[in-house]
């Protein structure tokens, strides 16, 4: 990708501020550092290193970082990103996710509203080549740590239309118990049961809330990048069958900074048929007693608050508590 400035309509004139394409990796290590940077002032302990950004460049979908990024520069430094993604809900529902990420010492001076619209202005673009005709809705997040991008999405137009959040377990002593349901049983992950394991998760949340990617990239980035650990993950089976699957990786940035070591529980998913039998509670708590056996001190997930199956309630029960939460908005392209 070429490096080339890129013109914000409304932006500040501050200086030392620049909108460019990106450079690819040569971009990952200050990319990775703003989003840590503004996470933190959010409130979040969510932490990327500079290899996951890059795997997440390499096997995210929905969009061409040439032309569907901007990177925030000031003073020669990116400071944050601004990006529109293609990501239609599971239900047909065609969506643009709206994501931005600035550092806190550049918030409140209209860095923020120039790129909101400025994402606004690329969703459309691309909805009038891509899905002609079509009903369209944007996405975007916001922490309530921060309130002025709440203040921003909802003068723009966005309603909530669910809630996240962020849960930690601060420490693995006295991890419950709980067997798995009669029939079933945990089997170490082994390359030649991928693809199963990946069609299992993927069937388990087509009936969740927004989208789910089901491609070859999915699935290259499922089972791979640098904090690919399957011998933390626990997969439940009843006879041939992949009934449920619990996805563990190591937070490397976060424990980097903070001197710990601490696991990412980064994805619980249960097929409906075996739903509503323990299967999630014991599968997690399983791997929080294989985190702990492996020298890690802490956990973290984050979770659909609103899930209809109770996975908040779920996560309590071992152990977890929220620490922050999130709120996914929405509104319509049309008429904006």
């Amino acid at each position: 990708m070429s490096d080339i400035s890129v013109a914000v309509p409304g932006a500040p004139p501050l200086r030392g501020l620049r909108f460019r394409r990106g450079r690819g990796r040569p971009d990952d290590e200050q990319v990775a550092d703003a989003f840590n940077r503004s996470h933190a002032a959010d409130g979040s302990d969510w932490a990327l290193t500079a290899e996951d950004v890059g795997h997440w460049y390499e096997h995210s979908p929905g969009w061409d970082p040439a032309v569907d990024e901007v990177i925030i520069e000031h003073e020669g430094r990116v400071a944050g990103f601004a990006a529109v993604r293609h990501v239609p809900d599971t239900d047909g529902t065609q969506v643009y996710s709206l994501q931005c990420a600035l550092v806190p010492e550049l918030r409140r001076r209209g860095i923020g509203s120039a790129l909101l619209r400025f994402n606004i202005a690329r969703a459309r673009e691309r909805a009038a080549v891509e899905l002609s005709g079509a009903s369209v809705l944007l996405h975007a997040g916001a922490a309530e740590g921060s309130p002025g991008a709440m203040a921003l999405l909802e003068g723009a137009g966005f309603k909530v239309a669910r809630y996240f959040a962020d849960m930690v377990r601060p420490d693995l002593d006295a991890i419950p118990d709980l067997p798995m349901p009669p029939g079933l049983e945990i089997r170490p992950v082994e390359a030649t049961q991928h693809r199963r394991i990946f069609e299992a998760d993927s069937e388990a949340f087509r009936d969740h809330w927004g989208g789910i990617d089901e491609s070859e990239d999915a699935f290259a980035s499922f089972f791979g990048g640098p904090r690919f650990r399957p011998d933390l993950w626990r997969v439940g089976w009843d006879g041939d069958e992949v009934v449920g699957v619990v996805m563990v990786r190591p937070m490397d940035a976060y424990d980097a900074a903070h001197g710990t070591r601490r696991a990412e529980v980064n994805g619980v998913s249960v097929r409906r048929p075996w739903r509503g039998r323990g299967l999630a509670r014991a599968l997690v708590s399983d791997a929080l007693r294989g985190v702990r056996d492996e020298g890690f001190s802490s956990a973290t997930l984050g979770v659909d608050a609103d899930n209809p199956t109770g996975a908040l309630g779920v996560y309590e029960a071992v152990g977890f508590s929220v620490t922050t939460r999130q709120r996914a908005y929405r509104r319509p392209l049309e008429g904006a």
